[in-house]
C-alpha cells in the first residue's frame, strides 16, 4: 500500500490502537436503517446516542442515553415524525438535547430530547424547516455560532437556517449544477467547502453567496466523494480514481491547482466517511461496508499525511458515530470513540493511547471546544465570525447550564421561497425580521420582568440595578445587531441599484 512509509516518524499518536468493547457492553437488537443514502447514519454526543432505524410507513431514529447497554426492545420509543426515511441526523454542539434529522419527505425537524431520553414516541418537533423540493440529505450545524443550521438536498440547493426564528436567511441555488454531496464548515464558520457529482471542490461565502474557489476534477472516478474543512484552513478530500481506487487527497485552499497530497488505498466501492478531530489533528476514514478504520495524522511536514494504522475487525459496518471529545474518558488515554453499526448492533470501539501515568495528559488533550457558543445568531448573520470557545478537559467535562435553552422557536414563520432566488434578495428582509423578532423577544419578556421585581421588592435595590445593568447590557447587544444590519441592507440597496442600472 502507498502509504506506508520506510523512516520511522516521531508522533505521540504513532502507538494509537483501537480496542472493540465487550459484548455485554453493545446494544443489540437495533434495525439500522437499510437505506442507500450514503451518510453514517449514527449521530452520538456525550449525552445520546442517535441511530436511523427501519421504520414503516415513514422515518424514525432510535435515540438511547450513551450509557445504555444490552438488547433494545422492540417497544422501545423512538423519533418517529417524518413521513418518509431519515437520511441524516446532527447534534448541536451547543446543547446536549437538540437533534437535526433530514429526511426524503423534503423537510428537515429539531428535536428537544429530554434528560435521560424518551419515554414515549416522539412526532412533534420543536422546529420544522420546509425549503427544499427534493429530499434532504446533508446537515451542518454552524461550529461556533448558536442556532445556525445548514442544509443541503437533491435539489442542489444549500440553506442556511436562523432556529432561533425558524427562518431562512441564506439560500444558494445556483452554486451547484448536480447532486452535491458533501458540506463542511471551517473552523470559524465564516465559509464552506463542497463537492459535487460534477467532482468539482467549492470554497463558498454563504452569507454572500459568492463561490470563492474552484477546483476542478479533485477526483477522476464518478463514485461519491467527500470533503471536510481542516482547522488550519486545508481541505481533506476522499473519492476515487479513474481506476475505481479509493483515494484520500490534501488540498491547499490558497492553491487548488495541484494537492498537497495524494493517497490511494484499495478498490472498494464503499464511499470513504471522513472524521475529523480537530485537537490531534487526526482523520479516521470508516469505508461503509468495510471491515476496517483508518486513522491518519495531518502534519505540516511532506507528505503531510501520515498513516498511523488500521482497526480491523470481522463484520462489516453499516456506518459510525464519531464521539466530539466532550465525552472521551481522558482518565484511560481514550482519544477517540467510534459507534460502529452492525446489522442489528451497535459497537463502540475506544482509540487510545498507551500511557504508564495515571495523570492527566495534557499533551493528548488540548482545550477542546466547548458547548457554549461563540456567537449569536444575528452576530453572524451581521457579518462576525469568532472560533469555537474553548473549554480544558482536566477532570473530564461536566457542561455548564446553558445560558440559550430554550431558544429554538416552537413555531416558525417561515418566508416564502423562489427556488430560482440567489443568496442576495433573501437574506436581506430575513435578517431585518430576524432582529426585529429577537428584540421583541428578548426585550418585551425582560422589561415585564424588571417591572415586577421593582413593584414587589423595593426594599432590594441590588436585585433591581442588577436588572437594570443586564436590561442595559441587552440593549446594547440589540443596538449593535440593527446598526449592523442597517449597513448590510444599504449595501444590498445599493447593489440592486447598480443592477437595475445595468452596472452589474
Amino acid at each position: 500500500m502507498s502509504f506506508r512509509r520506510g523512516v520511522v516518524r516521531q508522533s505521540k499518536f504513532r502507538h494509537v490502537f483501537a480496542q472493540a468493547w465487550k459484548t455485554e457492553h453493545c446494544i443489540d437488537d437495533v434495525r439500522v436503517s437499510r437505506v442507500t443514502w450514503d451518510t453514517s447514519l449514527c449521530a452520538v454526543n456525550p449525552k445520546f446516542i442517535a441511530v436511523i432505524i427501519e421504520a414503516g410507513g415513514g422515518g424514525a431514529f432510535l435515540v438511547v442515553p450513551i450509557g445504555k447497554s444490552g438488547r433494545i426492545d422492540q417497544s422501545c420509543p423512538t423519533v418517529c415524525g417524518h413521513a418518509a426515511p431519515v437520511l441524516d441526523i446532527q447534534w448541536s454542539p451547543h446543547d446536549d438535547n437538540v437533534i437535526a434529522s433530514a429526511s426524503e419527505d423534503c423537510t428537515v425537524k429539531v428535536w428537544q430530547i429530554p434528560d435521560g431520553g424518551l419515554t414515549s414516541p416522539m412526532t412533534e418537533a420543536i422546529v420544522t424547516l420546509e425549503g427544499h423540493s427534493k429530499r434532504v440529505g446533508i446537515l451542518a450545524w454552524h461550529p461556533s455560532a448558536l442556532n445556525i443550521l445548514l442544509t443541503a438536498g437533491c435539489d442542489n440547493v444549500i440553506c442556511v437556517w436562523n432556529l432561533g426564528t425558524g427562518e431562512l436567511v441564506y439560500q444558494l441555488a445556483d452554486a451547484h449544477p448536480d447532486l452535491i454531496y458533501s458540506v463542511s464548515w471551517n473552523k470559524d464558520g465564516s465559509i464552506i467547502c463542497t463537492v459535487c457529482k460534477d467532482k468539482a471542490l467549492r470554497v463558498i461565502d454563504p452569507r454572500r453567496g459568492t463561490i470563492l474557489k474552484v477546483k476542478e476534477k479533485v477526483h477522476d472516478g464518478t463514485r461519491p466523494m467527500r470533503a471536510v474543512f481542516l482547522s488550519d484552513g486545508k481541505i481533506l478530500t476522499t473519492g476515487f480514481s479513474r481506476m475505481s481506487e479509493r483515494q484520500l487527497a490534501l488540498w491547499d485552499t490558497k492553491d487548488l491547482s495541484e494537492p498537497m497530497a495524494v493517497q490511494e488505498m484499495d478498490t472498494s466501492n464503499g464511499v470513504l466517511l471522513p472524521f475529523y478531530d480537530p485537537d490531534t489533528n487526526m482523520v479516521y476514514l470508516c469505508g461503509k461496508g468495510d471491515c476496517t478504520i483508518r486513522y491518519f495524522e495531518v502534519t505540516d511536514e511532506s507528505p503531510y499525511v501520515h498513516f498511523l494504522s488500521l482497526y480491523s475487525s470481522k463484520e462489516p459496518q453499516r456506518g459510525a458515530g464519531f464521539l466530539s471529545k466532550r465525552g472521551v474518558d481522558v482518565n484511560k488515554c481514550e482519544i477517540a470513540r467510534f459507534y460502529k453499526l452492525h446489522e442489528r448492533k451497535v459497537e463502540p470501539i475506544s482509540m487510545t493511547v498507551p500511557r504508564k501515568s495515571d495523570l492527566f495528559q495534557g499533551d493528548l488533550y488540548p482545550d477542546t471546544a466547548g458547548s457554549e457558543p461563540a456567537l449569536l445568531a444575528d452576530e453572524w448573520i451581521a457579518g462576525q465570525d469568532a472560533p469555537p470557545l474553548l473549554v480544558s478537559l482536566s477532570g473530564g467535562y461536566n457542561a455548564p447550564p446553558s445560558k440559550h435553552r430554550d431558544t429554538i422557536r416552537s413555531k416558525p414563520q417561515l418566508v416564502s421561497q423562489d427556488s430560482g432566488a440567489g443568496a442576495a434578495p433573501p437574506s436581506a428582509p430575513t435578517s431585518t425580521t430576524t432582529s426585529a423578532a429577537k428584540e421583541t423577544e428578548e426585550e418585551g419578556p425582560q422589561l415585564r420582568v424588571a417591572t415586577k421585581d421593582t413593584d414587589g421588592n423595593a426594599e432590594r435595590p441590588k436585585r433591581e440595578e442588577d436588572l437594570l445593568n443586564e436590561l442595559l447590557a441587552e440593549m446594547k447587544a440589540l443596538r449593535a445587531v440593527v446598526l449592523a444590519q442597517s449597513q448590510r441592507i444599504e449595501l444590498l440597496e445599493r447593489q440592486l441599484a447598480r443592477i437595475e442600472d445595468g452596472d452589474v
